[in-house]
C-alpha cells in the first residue's frame, strides 16, 4: 500500500492539473494583473466560417455592460433586473447557482450594469453604478459585508455613473469612490472597514479601473480621474505624482498601460493617446510622446512584444493599431474592423466588434493580420461592449442579457 502512495498522489495532481487547463480561473477585470493577457495555451488558430463550437448561452444576464470572471470553477458577472442591480454566479455549464442583490439599478444614461466582479480568496467584490459595494461568499452568494460609499466618502461620478472595476491588494480592497471625503480608498477586504482614505486629489471618479505597479520598488495604484492620470501610494494613499489628462469628451475609461517605468493612456473623441516617463523616485512624470490620433476610448490596450495594440475611436474612422511602445511609431492602421473591445491569448488578439463580429487576429512582424471572424446575433449599436475573456479554452462573450460561451481549444 505504501508503494502505492506515490502513484495516487501522482494521480491525483495530473487530474488536478488536467481540471485547472481545463477550466482556468480569470479573477478579476483583464486578468491577472490586469495585462488583459491570457495565459491559455493550445488553442485554435483558425475557426470555421461559423465560428468556434458553441458551448451553451445564458439568456438572462440581466441588462448592462458587466464583464465576466471566473473563479472557484463558477462564472460571475452582473446585470440590471427592473429597478435593482443582482451579482449572478454560474457553473461551467451556464446553471445560474445564486442570484443576490447589490443595490438599485441604474435608470440613467445608458441604463444597465458597468462593473466587472473581482474575485480574492473566496470572495467576490462588486461596486454598482451609485457606489453600493458588497462583498459576497463566492461559492453561496452570502453576504460578508456591504457599504454605501456615497454616505461614506461623497461619492461623485458623471453622466455615466461609477464603472470602476475593484482592486484586491492584500488586505486592501481599493477604489475610487471621487467624492470630498475619499477621492481613493483602501477598505479591510475582510469587514469593510477604512485603512487610508486619499483626498488630496482634485477631481471626482471617471470611468476607469485602475491598476497596481511597482516602479523602482515603489507599490502604487494609478488610474485615470475625470480630469488626471494619478498615482497613490499603496502603503498609505500618498499622492506621489498626477498628470493633467483633460477628455474632449468626459470618457476617461481605458486602464493606464505600464512597462518600463512608462505609463500609457488614451481617450476618445480627439483626446488622443500619451506616453509618460515615471521619474526614479516616482514623483513626477513627463511626457515622452502623444498622438490626436490614438484616441482610444475604452476598447482595452495590449503590449505584446514591445508593441502596443489598440483601437483609435475618433469620429469618422475607428482604426486598429499596433505601435511601438516607447517611441509611438505606426507599425500598422486598419480601419476594417470598426470599434471593438479586444483581449489576447496565445499569439492571437481576439476582437468583439460593438454590433457584434468577432475577429481572431494573428500578430505578426507586420503588426497584425487577420485569421477568423464570425457574426454573432446583431444588436443595436454599442451592444457588445463587454471585453471578451479567453481563459480555460473558452471564449466568453457577454452583451446584455446574453452570455455566449464558445470552445477555441485546440484539442
Amino acid at each position: 500500500m505504501k508503494q502505492m502512495q506515490p502513484i495516487i498522489i501522482l494521480f491525483f495532481l495530473v487530474i488536478c492539473s488536467c481540471s485547472y487547463a481545463q477550466t482556468g480561473e480569470w479573477h478579476q477585470f483583464h486578468g491577472p494583473n490586469r495585462l488583459n493577457i491570457s495565459p491559455d495555451t493550445a488553442l485554435l488558430k483558425k475557426w470555421p466560417a461559423e465560428g468556434p463550437p458553441k458551448l451553451w448561452t445564458f439568456g438572462a444576464c440581466g441588462k448592462g455592460y458587466s464583464g465576466v470572471i471566473v473563479a472557484e470553477g463558477l462564472i460571475f458577472t452582473a446585470g440590471d433586473f427592473a429597478d435593482k442591480e443582482f451579482l449572478i454566479a454560474l457553473d461551467l455549464n451556464g446553471n445560474i447557482v445564486w442570484k443576490e442583490q447589490n443595490g438599485k439599478a441604474w435608470k440613467r444614461s445608458c441604463p444597465g450594469s458597468r462593473a466587472t466582479p473581482t474575485y480574492n480568496e473566496g470572495i467576490v467584490y462588486h461596486m454598482n453604478p451609485l457606489g453600493h459595494l458588497t462583498a459576497y461568499q463566492a461559492k453561496t452568494g452570502k453576504t460578508v459585508w456591504k457599504s454605501d460609499l456615497r454616505q461614506r466618502f461623497g461619492v461623485q461620478y458623471g453622466i455615466w455613473a461609477l464603472a470602476e472595476s475593484v482592486l484586491v491588494d492584500g488586505d486592501k480592497l481599493l477604489c475610487m469612490p471621487g467624492g470630498s471625503k475619499g477621492r481613493i480608498v483602501a477598505l479591510n477586504k475582510k469587514t469593510g472597514e477604512t485603512l487610508w482614505t486619499n483626498t488630496e486629489i482634485q477631481h471626482g471618479a471617471a470611468y476607469c479601473s485602475g491598476r497596481i505597479i511597482n516602479h523602482k520598488g515603489k507599490r502604487q495604484m494609478i488610474t485615470l480621474t475625470s480630469r488626471s492620470l494619478i498615482s497613490v501610494a499603496l502603503d498609505d494613499g500618498k499622492l506621489l505624482w498626477q498628470s493633467s489628462f483633460v477628455p474632449r469628451s468626459p470618457q476617461n475609461a481605458l486602464t493606464p498601460l505600464y512597462h518600463q517605468g512608462h505609463v500609457f493612456v488614451a481617450s476618445g473623441h480627439k483626446t488622443g493617446g500619451r506616453m509618460l516617463k515615471i521619474s526614479e523616485d516616482s514623483k513626477s512624470v513627463v511626457e515622452v510622446w502623444t498622438r490626436s490620433d490614438i484616441d482610444d476610448c475604452h476598447s482595452g490596450t495590449l503590449l505584446v512584444d514591445g508593441r502596443l495594440y489598440g483601437v483609435a475611436c475618433r469620429m469618422g474612422y475607428k482604426n486598429f493599431y499596433c505601435l511601438d511602445y516607447l517611441s509611438g511609431k505606426s507599425i500598422k492602421l486598419d480601419p476594417s474592423f470598426g470599434k471593438v473591445g479586444i483581449t489576447y491569448a496565445d499569439g492571437m488578439i481576439y476582437a468583439i466588434n460593438h454590433r457584434g463580429m468577432m475577429y481572431l487576429l494573428e500578430t505578426t512582424k507586420e503588426g497584425f493580420e487577420l485569421s477568423s471572424q464570425f457574426q454573432l446575433p446583431k444588436k443595436p449599436t454599442n451592444s457588445y461592449l463587454a471585453h471578451p475573456v479567453v481563459i480555460g479554452g473558452r471564449l466568453y462573450l457577454r452583451c446584455g442579457q446574453e452570455l455566449h460561451v464558445f470552445d477555441v481549444s485546440d484539442t
